[in-house]
């Protein structure tokens, strides 16, 4: 919520608190009037009340309201006001307030946001001037009526002396409400006290004399302003008014001029002070937004020494040509080298393979402005290489010219790409495994369906003959029940390397399952299975197999099918089976070929 000033209180003391300053300032400023009933010339209580309000709940403010209307009237009737005439001013006084303070709140719910700073002036600049003229005509309605003051005039003077009391006081009661003590701080307090002594000073002398001086008293009301900003300059027109008023009410000052009476002479003070604000009002904004950059740009600086200093990841801007011309600390923990050791063209420490796609990379981005993220690799003292994700942007130069640089955030990765790395290779093992036979490392039925599909595809398009070879081992039945499993496992591991050595490089050796196997030949030109077949019924009838230290002799039964045409794959297998049968029926340990 919104912040309140900073000193201890209560509720009802802040009410108190506001009761006091409203009753004190009415007062002094109504004393400072020539008689009962008329218009002070600078009236800051209304200007008190906004900047309580707005730093208040909403759900507070008929309690301040009632608080500020009962403190104005004791203060009104001791200045000399009948009781009528001080209700009617008072209620005037309050129906302003309100209607500034409401405006504000409506159009800017958080004034404490800097992004409605401008906004704001600019809302309350207006909502200032409307209500200050709709209560002026309420005031100069009453003072005309029961004391007989012409309307204009008293018109001009409460539109004059609300507006400059406004501006100024509740610029400066939301300074003090945001600030707190800050603004009664001993060294800055002692620094108000000093630089207002000298303008009150200057004040009484120039409204003391009888020459045309007024001029002298604004360098020390710029001087306030300068050291203090929107305090001093509040605190400064106060003081000026306050002291104008007076020396002028006991017949001093250059404002005592022949021929003016008093209401020239109010409008004339009051056109004084507004002079004040124009001259040191804008000069406190440019000085406060100021410090307000200033502010901004040392934390903004800090931040970023903060992130380049203690940041794991390496900041870097580089020339267009790769001249390196500042690292964060992070290089060192990084490659190794020091930041000053790293400056200059290091186009060396780049792995070979990588160095082009980097130049390459920082050309694209001085020419596109668009950024590039790359995994590279960069060699570190001692020798090794940091894989690093780097990220290139266009940045302009630091040394004002219209030379483009560019900034690099490097991380190192080196972690990451081995673990990317060791997943690809699980992932490829994964394949290599879901597509061969465990037990004979030959490929597996889902690789051999895959690769049977391919050529029977290449065959329609091409017209490139593909043969199939089935067979399995005669009576391996045996061999498991006589042998044991163990042995069975060890005929077929043998059986398999004799299949894979019996065909060309480009054919496919599979085992779809038991004693199981099959061989696919592509560009199979008359004769080629046939070839191979012999050749594996030769290789089986000439050695033993070892079979766990007890050598066996198999034999095999081979069924053969050639496609040269279109056909599917389930018609070519059924072909090769049934040849295979042929065989086995022929007296197996040999082959036969489908015939169409």
């Amino acid at each position: 919520m919104l912040q309140r000033l900073q000193l201890p209180r209560t509720y009802r003391f802040d009410r108190a608190l506001l009761a006091v300053l409203i009753a004190t300032t009415a007062w002094l400023a109504l004393t400072f009037a020539r008689g009962p009933g008329e218009l002070a010339a600078v009236w800051v209580g209304n200007g008190l009340l906004v900047g309580w309000l707005l730093s208040r709940r909403t759900r507070t403010w008929p309690g301040y309201l009632a608080v500020a209307y009962t403190a104005e009237l004791p203060a009104r009737l001791l200045a000399g006001d009948e009781a009528s005439y001080a209700a009617l001013i008072a209620l005037c006084n309050l129906a302003e307030a309100l209607m500034v303070a409401a405006i504000i709140r409506s159009c800017v719910p958080d004034i404490r946001n800097p992004r409605d700073w401008m906004h704001l002036g600019g809302i309350a600049t207006a909502a200032t001037l409307v209500a200050c003229a709709v209560s002026g005509l309420a005031a100069a309605k009453v003072a005309n009526d029961m004391h007989g003051q012409p309307f204009g005039i008293a018109f001009e003077s409460w539109y004059a002396a609300h507006v400059v009391g406004m501006v100024i006081v509740a610029t400066t009661t939301l300074v003090a409400q945001r600030r707190g003590r800050g603004m009664f701080t001993m060294g800055g307090g002692w620094s108000l006290m000093a630089t207002m002594s000298v303008l009150v000073v200057v004040a009484i002398a120039v409204f003391r004399s009888p020459y045309p001086v007024l001029f002298l008293a604004y360098p020390a009301l710029l001087l306030v302003a300068v050291r203090h900003q929107f305090v001093g300059v509040a605190l400064g027109v106060i003081a000026l008014g306050l002291i104008g008023a007076y020396g002028t009410h006991l017949g001093y000052g250059p404002l005592r001029m022949p021929g003016l009476d008093d209401h020239d002479r109010i409008a004339l003070l009051q056109l004084y002070l507004a002079g004040g604000c124009l001259m040191t009002i804008p000069m406190s904004l440019a000085m406060t937004e100021r410090q307000r950059l200033t502010r901004q740009l040392a934390e903004s600086e800090r931040r970023y020494r903060m992130l380049t200093e203690y940041s794991h990841d390496v900041i870097a801007r580089v020339r267009a040509d790769g001249e390196l011309l500042y690292a964060s600390p992070a290089a060192t923990d990084m490659f190794g080298w020091t930041p000053a050791e790293m400056l200059g063209t290091r186009w060396e420490i780049l792995h070979p393979e990588d160095r082009p796609r980097q130049q390459q990379a920082m050309a694209a981005v001085l020419a596109s402005g668009e950024t590039h993220t790359d995994i590279y690799r960069v060699q570190h003292r001692d020798g090794h290489h940091v894989w690093v994700e780097g990220v290139w942007r266009r940045i302009p130069a630091d040394d004002g010219s219209d030379r483009v640089d560019l900034m690099l955030n490097a991380r190192d990765v080196t972690a990451r790409v081995a673990a990317e790395q060791a997943l690809e290779e699980s992932r490829r093992e994964l394949e290599r495994l879901a597509r061969v036979d465990a037990l004979t490392d030959l490929a597996n039925r889902r690789a051999f369906d895959e690769r049977f599909e391919q050529a029977l595809r290449r065959l329609q398009r091409h017209a490139t003959p593909v043969a199939v070879l089935c067979m399995d081992i005669d009576h391996f039945k045996r061999i498991n029940d006589g042998h044991g499993h163990a042995a069975g496992d060890a005929v077929l591991q043998q059986f398999a390397q004799r299949l894979s050595a019996a065909v060309r490089a480009t054919d496919l050796v599979a085992r779809l399952g038991g004693d199981e196997f099959t061989i696919l030949v592509e560009s199979a030109a008359p004769g080629t299975a046939e070839a191979i077949a012999r050749k594996i019924i030769d290789a089986c009838n000439a050695q033993a197999l070892d079979a766990g230290g007890t050598a066996l002799r198999i034999t095999t039964s081979i069924g053969i099918a050639y496609a040269t045409g279109p056909v599917d794959a389930v018609t070519l297998m059924a072909q090769a089976d049934a040849a295979l049968y042929a065989a086995k029926d022929a007296g197996r340990n040999g082959y036969r070929v489908h015939a169409d």
